[in-house]
């Protein structure tokens, strides 16, 4: 039967029929390990209970109203989000894009500036805006010339940054791990250095977190692990556990300056998101639960390290907590897809970059089955490629 979709997708031959936990089931009875998440987005597994009651009952109040009315889920959300991060004030959308797009309005506002630089190989999302803050040539290819404000440096290049500020410069935006460009994490010093020169600069610190935020790496948001204090923070993905939503959370001097009239969104803060992303917040942000994420993320990372890291088809194992990435010496298309028929669904980022987003909840039988599977694949293809 012809589709009557865009071809904006290309799609893998898989069509769910349900999902519970870490597992996928489909049309035909076929039950898959989901090392995707959605993309990072099912944090705590598919059909999470107290998420799904949460907006079971939001159901039974109210869907939607306005944001020209008071909405006390959205406030109890925020609170969560500004006692967890660097920041004091939310603005609820519907995605990582939309909230991307948010940041950059705000930093440009705040500044009366409108150069912003960002960095090769990252990924803010396809909106106008965000994709031309994406530092990818394939992701903006056919689009025409792209909005001229923004300038792309070296990821992990302290002095191509320092070369690149200017007057105009009203922001610098960044993923501390660089998830679509290839789970990449920025070194320390380099994060330390960006901070600095943002202050003596004037100049505003946005972190891009869609990916990296809501307990993915072991902590609230990554940015934690590097001891920094960012301006704005732009959040989706896993705050919602697959019911669409997108935040910035921005510090105390920017209140004034998104006012009434200044940013706005019809779905923003939809109160069955906010349902959703207020019981996902209780969960996550437990220091309890964030150290178990940590502790199952550096056993997953050692598994493989010891599993595959002596294969010549593997050139690399990092990233941090539930976030990593095994970069390949080729294509890795025909492994996705051999994982794939084997029960373990796993993305890749860019070309040659297995990437692994398990939900925050996963077990330590499944994180050995994964690697079991991932290992056994690897091997297989080392010696295809090698015999």
């Amino acid at each position: 039967m012809k589709s009557a979709l865009l071809p904006t997708y290309k799609r893998i031959d898989l069509s769910v029929a349900k999902a519970n936990g870490t597992t996928v089931e489909d049309i035909n009875g076929k039950k898959y390990l989901d090392f995707g998440s959605g993309i990072g987005v099912c944090n705590l597994g598919h059909r999470h209970p107290d998420v799904q009651k949460a907006i079971e009952e939001q159901l039974q109040k109210y869907w939607h109203v306005s944001n020209l009315y008071h909405n006390s889920i959205q406030e109890d959300v925020a609170k969560l989000l500004v006692e967890n991060s660097s920041g004091d004030y939310v603005f609820f959308c519907n995605s990582g894009a939309e909230s991307n797009e948010a940041a950059i309005k705000l930093a440009r506002k705040a500044t009366g500036k409108t150069k912003i630089i960002t960095f090769n190989q990252s990924f803010h999302g396809r909106t106008f805006g965000a994709m031309a803050a994406t530092g990818q040539e394939k992701i903006q290819q056919g689009f025409g010339p792209m909005l001229n404000t923004f300038e792309y440096v070296p990821f992990n290049d302290v002095e191509a940054v320092n070369h690149a500020i200017d007057e105009n410069t009203a922001a610098i935006m960044l993923e501390v791990i660089q998830g679509e460009g290839g789970v990449i994490p920025a070194n320390q010093s380099f994060v330390t250095d960006l901070e600095q020169m943002c202050k003596q600069n004037n100049i505003l610190l946005i972190v891009d977190e869609v990916q990296t935020g809501i307990g993915r790496t072991g902590m609230p948001f990554a940015y934690n692990h590097y001891g920094i204090s960012p301006d704005i923070i732009s959040v989706a993905k896993g705050l919602g556990n697959g019911v669409p939503v997108g935040a910035i959370i921005a510090k105390r001097k920017f209140y004034d300056v998104f006012g009434p009239g200044s940013h706005a969104t019809t779905f923003g803060g939809n109160p069955i998101s906010m349902a959703a992303a207020h019981t996902v917040l209780q969960h996550i942000f437990q220091v309890e639960f964030l150290q178990q994420v940590e502790t199952k993320g550096e056993n997953l990372k050692k598994r493989l390290i010891e599993k595959v890291s002596n294969l010549s088809l593997v050139s690399d194992i990092r990233g941090e907590g539930l976030m990593i990435g095994i970069e390949c010496t080729r294509d890795i298309s025909t492994v996705i897809n051999q994982l794939m028929q084997k029960g373990l669904l796993v993305l890749s980022a860019g070309q040659n970059v297995i990437r692994l987003l398990p939900p925050l909840t996963v077990t330590a039988k499944e994180i050995d089955l994964a690697v079991e599977l991932i290992s056994e694949t690897l091997i297989e293809n080392e010696v295809l490629l090698y015999s």
